[in-house]
């Protein structure tokens, strides 16, 4: 058994939600105008994870977004390409075989998106979707158990799915908008990052609160807090509900100054958000573009 209260002993948890929404205000109101520029804009699409997760989706639909993707340079050939193509599990093998560009690939595995699910189906279909080629896995804890406070169950999950990515990325989703409060995100990271998850996430956009700043700032203090302590640096990748160029620079702000420079890339910090991959571009270009 693991000692939890011990781990969240170790961090700050006993947040105040007030205090964290004032946070956020601040470091938007003092650094959000110098970062709304071209520069800004293009690395962002860079960190975006560009997405499909509809029942309705079919090989045809995700091989056309894969040969978007293979156009991207030849189309905008200043801009640099998206991050990954994130799919079901069941698409993975479509992705696979009609992407050329050097980006991941992403499943969104194990019960996704309620995790309400046999802990073995979730190993096998994880195991499944990384034989089928997918280079990251995006799973979501299980939200009933960590509301509960079976925080060992949460963690036992999480380690068994660790071991079945074999080699791909684990980005751990916490659907922040179910935890509520900041103290409950602050012990969900904990939680994901003490199994091994490459990144912490904040939602899945399957229910009606997804991404927030605050728990942005929440997860972004968390990381900065695991890397002083252990050595060992952990992604973020905020998704759901951000759509827009001005909330891309949002996040950017949170994450550059909680986290500094060195989180600014694709492989420390995504973006799921396929909705904003347009809107990035037509700011970029000063047009209206509907590349993806």
């Amino acid at each position: 058994m693991y000692d939890f209260e011990k781990l969240f002993a170790q961090y700050n948890c006993n947040l105040d939600d007030a205090q964290i929404e004032a946070q956020v205000k601040d470091i938007i109101a003092k650094h959000f105008a110098e970062n709304n520029n071209a520069e800004v804009w293009k690395q962002c699409l860079h960190q975006i994870d560009l997405t499909t997760l509809n029942g309705e989706d079919t090989e045809q639909k995700v091989a056309s977004m894969a040969q978007k993707v293979n156009d991207f340079p030849t189309q905008f050939k200043d801009v640099p390409n998206v991050a990954a193509i994130c799919v079901y599990p069941a698409l993975v093998e479509t992705v696979k075989k009609n992407l050329k560009q050097p980006i991941g690939i992403a499943a969104c595995c194990a019960g996704f998106p309620a995790s309400q699910t046999f802990i073995e189906v979730k190993v096998a279909e994880t195991a499944l979707a990384v034989r089928a080629g997918a280079t990251e896995i995006d799973v979501v804890i299980s939200i009933g158990k960590m509301l509960e406070g079976k925080y060992q169950e949460v963690y036992d999950e999480l380690c068994e799915i660790r071991d079945a990515a074999r080699g791909a990325h684990l980005k751990v989703i916490l659907e922040t908008g179910a935890l509520k409060s900041a103290s409950l995100i602050k012990k969900a990271s904990l939680i994901a990052m003490q199994a091994g998850a490459d990144f912490i996430k904040t939602s899945t956009g399957k229910i009606p609160v997804a991404a927030t700043l605050e728990a942005a700032l929440v997860m972004c203090q968390a990381i900065k807090e695991w890397k002083e302590k252990t050595g060992v640096k952990v992604s973020f990748k905020p998704a759901g509900g951000i759509a827009t160029t001005e909330d891309a620079v949002k996040y950017y702000t949170i994450v550059k100054e909680v986290l500094g420079a060195e989180w600014l890339n694709n492989e420390n910090f995504r973006f799921g958000a396929s909705r904003m991959a347009n809107n990035l571009l037509s700011s970029i270009e000063g047009k209206e573009i509907k590349w993806f």
